[in-house]
């Protein structure tokens, strides 16, 4: 925990938490199948689970930072946990039936598309997430978090339309800053060979 000179471990906190967000993954899944779209106390400690998992993204980029724990393989591991979190929160949504499978393959290109394409070109350089990107992922987290929980159960239907709203904001920013990233490497390959 303690600031300090030399490399980092791989096994340190930061690295800790990020393991244990990808293993929450699949008992995210497990809650939901045994919910079975009922809207019980599974899909409550789902979505909290959900939501725990997904804010704890920030504590261990954080800690890492602050602390000097930044690693390779935290470099590696932080974005397939944030991948398979969403992304398994949004195929289970589709499963569901509460989610258009065309979203969830959208978003699911774009995402894994990106990330593929982002260690691709660490050879070269680092493309760092921008702003509009750190926007998505915020946007992307509470309109899967509002859909996950059963809000409808207390407030009536009407609070599809807040769901749709916020789906739908997720997914203009994902696409959005999917073609960014990709103009923005496009423009520094040609500058580069210039």
């Amino acid at each position: 925990m303690r600031h300090g000179e030399t490399p980092a471990s791989s096994g340190n906190l930061a690295n800790i938490i990020t393991v244990v967000r990808i293993l929450l993954a699949p008992v995210f899944v497990l809650l939901l199948v045994l919910d079975g779209g009922q809207d019980g106390w599974q899909r409550l400690a789902a979505a909290a689970l959900f939501i725990l998992a997904i804010a704890t993204d920030g504590v261990d980029g954080m800690l890492a930072r602050r602390r000097n724990l930044v690693t390779d393989l935290g470099i590696l591991l932080d974005p397939i946990a944030d991948k398979l979190l969403t992304g398994a929160a949004l195929v289970m949504l589709a499963v569901l039936a509460e989610l258009p499978v065309w979203v969830v393959v959208v978003i699911l290109v774009r995402e894994w598309g990106i990330t593929l394409f982002r260690f691709a070109m660490l050879r070269d350089r680092v493309i760092p997430a921008s702003r509009g990107g750190k926007l998505k992922t915020v946007v992307q987290a509470v309109a899967i978090s509002f859909a996950l929980v059963p809000l409808w159960q207390l407030f009536g239907e009407w609070i599809h339309i807040v769901n749709t709203t916020l789906m739908t904001a997720a997914l203009v920013l994902t696409v959005v800053t999917g073609l960014d990233y990709l103009v923005q490497a496009w423009r520094q390959n040609r500058a580069r060979s210039q």
